[in-house]
């Protein structure tokens, strides 16, 4: 359908995961796209059936046109040459994608160090305001809006056990969304978050290869599956094309109704 012809989009954490199937997917729909993460090669740990071709260069094979620019979102000016390099290659920023992120859990509150509670706010939260922070700077020097698409967790809609400081970095990461999206809609620039339950990306290997608790999850989620990448990158290119024009400030949940079903019988 080329939803997003023409558009140039940046996906931060694109090598893998969530990130990897954004920017195929927004690449099939037109998209020239810039790839961005700390490593060009994607997470070993993942299930992609090319798990040894970088994103950038699967897009380019099929066709679509696509770079990789390798970027620490914890950097500031590192996030800064990104968005830099995106107007310099093809005129212009139309879509933020600031998806790239880093989990920590399997411990009780009082448990968790100093460096898991960094690495969670460094990523997950810094990261998102540096990315949202240069690409609202691009899209008002440009002056024709733009779209922010945070990927955030259902875990920023209440917490989970034994991920503390996971849970309270998507949760500032939730309300830094709401915040960009009251602060720029009238300049045009639209803001969203995407909110997935567990899905089948390398950052969730360990528990997927658990059969005991892969099996405890998945039952807590109505639809009886874990959710896909794919489900994500379809929310993705819905947010960023012209047929959510509307949808502004929200946070979706993809999780098969797993918050649901917290307070079911």
């Amino acid at each position: 359908m080329q939803r997003l012809k023409d558009k140039v989009a940046i996906i931060t954490g694109s090598s893998s995961g969530f990130g990897r199937a954004i920017a195929e997917k927004f690449a099939e729909e037109g998209a020239k796209v810039v790839c961005s993460d700390i490593r060009k090669n994607p997470n070993p740990q993942g299930f992609e059936d090319d798990i040894a071709v970088p994103t950038h260069e699967v897009i380019q094979k099929r066709g679509g046109e696509a770079i990789f620019v390798m970027c620490d979102v914890t950097k500031s000016d590192q996030v800064r040459s990104l968005v830099k390099a995106a107007a310099d290659k093809f005129g212009k920023l139309d879509i933020m994608v600031n998806n790239a992120g880093t989990a920590r859990g399997g411990k009780l509150f009082h448990e968790f160090t100093e460096e898991d509670l960094d690495a969670c706010y460094n990523v997950n939260v810094k990261g998102m305001f540096f990315g949202s922070q240069e690409a609202v700077k691009q899209f008002l020097k440009q002056g024709k809006g733009g779209n922010i698409i945070n990927i955030v967790s259902t875990a920023g809609l209440g917490g989970y056990p034994r991920q503390a400081v996971y849970n309270i970095s998507k949760a500032a990461a939730a309300n830094l969304t709401n915040s960009l999206a009251i602060e720029y809609g009238r300049d045009g620039i639209r803001v969203n978050g995407i909110c997935p339950t567990y899905c089948r990306t390398g950052l969730a290997r360990e528990l997927y290869d658990d059969p005991g608790l892969m099996k405890v999850l998945k039952d807590g989620i109505p639809l009886g599956r874990w959710g896909e990448a794919k489900d994500v990158a379809d929310l993705a290119v819905f947010l960023a094309s012209d047929e959510s024009e509307f949808i502004h400030g929200d946070l979706i949940r993809v999780d098969g109704g797993e918050r649901l079903s917290r307070y079911s019988v």
